[in-house]
Formats: C-alpha cells, structure tokens, sequence
C-alpha cells in the first residue's frame, strides 16, 4: 500500500510514523507514506494557504491553487492515483473500505482539510472519493488520515506478527471483540473466567463467540443485522435472551 498525504502539518503525520507497526510496515516495505506540506505549493512569499469564504461567514478556507499544484505534481510520475478528501461530509470509513485500500494497486492520495473547509472545486475536480471517521469535527484531517493507515496496515499479511490477531479483532468478524484476559490469574478480586484455562478449545471457542455476540447485542444492535448468523450463534442469542428473562424475574 502506497500513500500520499497533502497536510499542512506533516510532522504529524511522520511522528505517528515512526512508532509501532507502521514503522515495521515501512521497514518491511509493506506500506510507503510521504507526506507533502501543501504550503510548499503556494506561490506567494507568506506561503498563504487559505483566503476569506466568497458569501460572508466565520472562518478560513483553503484555496483550491495549491492542492491543484500539489496533485499537478505528484502526478507527473504517471502513477495511478486515488485521491481521497478526508471530511466529515464523507462516506463514513469502516473495517470493508480499510481492506480495500489495503489491497489497492493505486497510489492513495489523502487530502487533509483544515479551516471551515476547502475550495469546492477541489471536490469538483479532483476528488475520487470523500471519506469521514466519524460524525464529529476534528481541527484537520490529519488523525482521520492516520486512523485510515492504521487501520488498513494492519490488514496487510506480514504486517502484524500473528495474523489470526486480525481474523478474530472487531469487525473483522463483524461482531465486536470478546473480553480478553492475562495473568494474574486473580486480581483484586476479580478471576479470570475458568472456562479460559480448561484446555477445552472447544468450549473456549464458544465462550468467545458468545461473550462477543452479547456485547455486540448490548452495545451495536446494528451489527447483527449486518452479519450472517450460524445456527450455532442463533443458539447462543437464544441463551442470552433466556438469561435475561431470567434475571429480569
């Protein structure tokens, strides 16, 4: 996976980089990516960036010359390209979109906005797809753009040292994660559950697909109708429906 990121700010983006998995990623050659400061395209010895909303209103907006030259320039290569804006207007980011940007033969491009927003006839022009973390407004797009590598790193074989890590994570099954334990086997009162250390793979299995279909039910309802459930996981939700009862009487 092959990135490019337009930031204002590319020291956030190399510091997350030089940490943990991405690191090793970049180091094993599983992921490339370089930041661009988008200043370095102005043309104006104040390096300006962002100009005044056409209509009145609060705020700054980034104007469209330099992320034009940017683009202009990175693709003098003649390197395919998919250039993502990251905003919160966008089509909200998931663990099915993280695969696909993992397996992308394209350069990805993302575009960090900064400000009330950026020129509309970037979005016009240059923008393949728009992509949002979430419903929220963050100060720029350079965390949705970390979060976005992170989490599509991960899902590049090589890139975590056991790969069933990533088969049984959150999502990727598309229930939430089952509850996880390490020693000591008792802590303050608190034990570790004792079908965990029965030797019985068997029933260890089934604990977890359980405990990780009651905290989906508890916490992501939408979830389940997302998935495709097994005769076995109907049997489950039966039990926890039945335990409920129980415990409401």
């Amino acid at each position: 996976m092959k990135c490019d990121v337009l930031t204002l700010f590319p020291d956030i983006i190399n510091t997350y980089l030089r940490e943990s998995i991405l690191k090793r990623a970049q180091e094993k050659m599983l992921i490339e990516v370089t930041p661009y400061n988008i200043r370095n395209f102005t043309t104006d010895k104040h390096h300006t960036v962002d100009d005044y909303s056409f209509g009145g209103g609060p705020g700054m907006v980034l104007k469209p010359e330099p992320i034009f030259r940017a683009i202009d320039f990175l693709k003098k290569d003649n390197v395919p390209r998919r250039v993502v804006l990251l905003s919160p207007q966008g089509k909200p980011f998931n663990q099915l979109i993280a695969k696909e940007y993992s397996r992308e033969k394209r350069r990805l491009v993302f575009i960090c906005g900064r400000y009330e927003g950026i020129d509309e006839r970037v979005r016009l022009a240059l923008i393949d797809e728009e992509i949002s973390i979430g419903d929220y407004i963050m100060t720029g797009g350079e965390l949705a753009a970390l979060v976005i590598i992170d989490v599509s790193t991960r899902l590049i074989p090589g890139a975590l040292g056991d790969e069933k890590s990533v088969e049984e994570e959150s999502f990727s099954w598309g229930l939430l994660d089952y509850p996880h334990f390490t020693r000591p086997r008792e802590f303050q009162g608190l034990s570790v559950p004792d079908v965990l250390i029965s030797g019985n793979h068997k029933e260890i299995l089934r604990w977890r697909r359980k405990e990780a279909l009651k905290k989906t039910i508890k916490q992501r309802p939408d979830l389940i109708k997302k998935i495709k459930l097994s005769d076995e996981d109907k049997k489950i939700i039966s039990e926890l429906e039945i335990s409920c009862e129980d415990e409401n009487d």
